[in-house]
């Protein structure tokens, strides 16, 4: 048998709320520079898989509003791999949507399923288990996660359970997808060696997550069918309005997952980072002698642990622990860093107060 194609569906199109001030709806954070490098969070996800995807060959779904901003940072990407959704409809339209695309492309061909927005220690280990997960998918209709090895109990991320005793070369067979624990189950699941943190990380052939579409979620899929046979016709943008929106908004993990067959997960070590929220800056960038992550004009007098982010003006900071400071042309964010997933808050009372200039 031929090897497949490998190729690559990068999900970009998310809104990036817990950066605010400087994650926007007209710049999330996917196309923000986080780590210290000057590289954006979508440039670093594109660079991290092409040793392994010929550029050709990745695909990037967003949205109309970050075309050009596709564009302007990855200028080697052929424009017709940027898909853009007509609305946003959750993960399994989307990942449905780049299927039929790389199936118009190729008949059939490996995709890997990734975020644009996580960031990775050890790109080498990273690339290494993508391989290893696409020969398991090359198999007959094998779906493969990669799942994170927890280090500690946290209960932000669903689980997988897998099944220690059937195994397929560095894979094994997954027993079911758990929801996000409290703080005592968090702790068990750690215990077992057994979970895995759920890092929505997905290896299969196009042929097959399109097959489960058309067993688990046959509306989606009849209406992707109309979608692909469009694909290079004039009336491709008009048919994917109507089809596309008309779509039920379900994530790849409700609408297929937990309901098809040969699922299997590879435990992941290659120093995954969600990128979450702004504590993240934290472990991504170097700390000083204080503990803090600086950028910017700031002063830093008896201050802690702490993430201070400037932008066009001194920043003095005297006698705090564990804040979070970050300043913007129009607005400026003070939080206790036990605090910083509480930002999505701020960017729902300035929606309900229609400040839309600042969101």
């Amino acid at each position: 048998m031929n090897e497949l194609k490998r190729t690559a569906l990068i999900m970009a199109g998310g809104r990036g709320t817990r950066f605010w001030p400087k994650s926007r709806k007209s710049l999330p954070k996917q196309f923000l520079s986080l780590t210290g490098d000057g590289k954006t969070m979508l440039q670093l996800t594109v660079e991290r898989i092409l040793p392994i995807v010929d550029m050709e060959d990745i695909f990037i779904s967003t949205n109309y509003d970050y075309k050009d901003i596709v564009i302007e940072q990855l200028p080697d990407l052929p424009k017709k791999n940027i898909l853009c959704e007509p609305v946003g409809r959750n993960t399994a339209p989307c990942i449905g949507l780049g299927a039929i695309h790389i199936q118009k492309k190729y008949d059939d061909a490996i995709i890997f399923v990734i975020s644009s927005d996580h960031q990775i220690k050890i790109p080498e280990l990273y690339r290494d288990t993508l391989l290893q997960g696409s020969l398991i998918a090359s198999e007959n209709n094998n779906i493969v996660q990669i799942g994170i090895t927890p280090n500690y109990p946290e209960t932000g991320y669903g689980y997988i359970k897998f099944d220690p005793e059937q195994r397929k070369i560095s894979a094994y067979k997954v027993d079911k997808f758990v929801e996000k624990p409290n703080l005592e189950k968090a702790k068990e699941y750690l215990k077992t060696n057994q979970y895995l943190w759920n890092a929505g990380l997905f290896i299969w052939k196009a042929s097959t997550v399109l097959s489960c579409m058309k067993e688990f979620m046959k509306d989606t899929y009849d209406k992707l069918m109309v979608i692909q046979d469009s694909i290079g016709q004039e009336d491709y943008e008009e048919i994917l309005e109507k089809e596309f929106s008309s779509m039920e908004s379900i994530s790849i993990d409700y609408g297929i997952m937990e309901k098809a067959e040969d699922i299997y997960v590879i435990p992941g070590n290659f120093g995954w980072d969600d990128v979450g929220s702004w504590l993240a800056v934290g472990r991504l960038q170097n700390k000083n002698e204080d503990g803090n992550v600086i950028n910017g004009d700031v002063i830093t007098l008896k201050t802690e642990d702490s993430i201070i982010q400037g932008n066009n003006k001194l920043i003095a900071i005297i006698g705090v622990e564990n804040i979070i400071v970050v300043d913007s042309d129009d607005a400026l964010l003070i939080a206790d860093a036990d605090h910083a997933g509480d930002i999505k808050e701020v960017m729902e009372i300035l929606e309900k107060e229609g400040r839309e200039e600042l969101l």
